[in-house]
């Protein structure tokens, strides 16, 4: 018996001429295993892409889906959406031609100016983004660009803590997916504006590790426009039958480089026309997720 996807992800200008994949059962719930094993002891595993192929889009989130229903089911709450691989010269790197999204659970988010603990988010790199949280359901309708911004009800400033359990960080674009899009934690600033009060296309980022700044970008360096990610979110999200909800909270993608974070690091991101947001990391370990 085949696991077969039938509803692939994609975004308009993207070639979708190739089959759709297929996986075995056995495959993706060993993959799902070696994933929880490293999540559960804190210690990096090795890729899953012996198991579920290295480009294998269909097998990747139904391991992505195996773990997020693990996750509920142990009292985890889904609170949004994370979108990666928004970056050409990431995609570039990784050779493929779409973004990635992963879920948002309740114990990633910490508010402005918290102390995350070092360890609790495995080999932690931190990069800045515009967060976008819903006021409305994006479930039905054409999820055209006019229908998601109506759906924004403000736009905040974000620092992503991306953490991978795969050792090294040792990733194709399925090992990825298949680690919920690496995500880890999330840090939301104070600030909120309307989509009337500032552009998210326009708005420059600088970000600082301990003083010193390390990456900076915009946000058209997020497919054109943080709006467009959360359009292929949105249609994307439908697609496989979990649409965006109202309330839920939307990271958009990386608007510069992520850079690696070290225990008793603080990081610091400045978003033009929205304001700042900083997470600082504890000198232990304690705690990894």
């Amino acid at each position: 018996m085949l696991v077969r996807c039938s509803a692939r992800p994609h975004s308009e200008g993207v070639n979708d001429s190739k089959p759709l994949a297929t996986a075995s059962p056995s495959d993706i719930v060993a993959a799902a295993e070696r994933i929880a094993g490293a999540l559960a002891s804190g210690v990096p595993c090795a890729p899953v892409r012996d198991l579920i192929g290295r480009d294998d889009l269909a097998a990747a989130y139904a391991v992505q889906a195996v773990l997020t229903e693990r996750r509920i089911a142990a009292g985890a709450r889904v609170v949004g959406r994370k979108i990666g691989l928004t970056s050409e010269a990431v995609q570039r790197q990784l050779g493929v031609d779409q973004p990635d999204f992963g879920v948002l659970f309740d114990d990633m988010a910490y508010a402005d100016d918290d102390t995350v603990p070092f360890g609790r988010v495995l080999q932690p790199r931190a990069e800045a983004e515009i967060a976008f949280v819903l006021g409305a359901d994006l479930a039905d309708g054409p999820l055209d660009r006019e229908q998601v911004r109506a759906a924004i009800a403000y736009g905040v400033p974000a620092l992503e803590i991306c953490g991978s359990r795969i050792a090294g960080w040792d990733i194709s674009f399925a090992d990825t997916v298949a680690d919920n899009a690496s995500a880890g934690a999330y840090v939301l600033g104070e600030e909120r504006l309307k989509l009337d009060e500032f552009d998210p296309v326009d708005v420059a980022m600088s970000m600082s590790i301990n003083g010193e700044e390390v990456s900076t970008g915009s946000g058209a360096a997020c497919l054109g426009d943080p709006v467009e990610a959360v359009v292929w979110l949105a249609r994307t999200a439908r697609e496989l039958g979990e649409p965006l909800r109202a309330g839920q909270v939307v990271l958009s993608g990386a608007l510069g480089p992520m850079r690696p974070a070290a225990a008793g690091d603080t990081v610091t991101a400045t978003l033009s026309g929205l304001g700042a947001v900083t997470v600082r990391f504890s000198e232990g370990a304690e705690g990894a997720a």
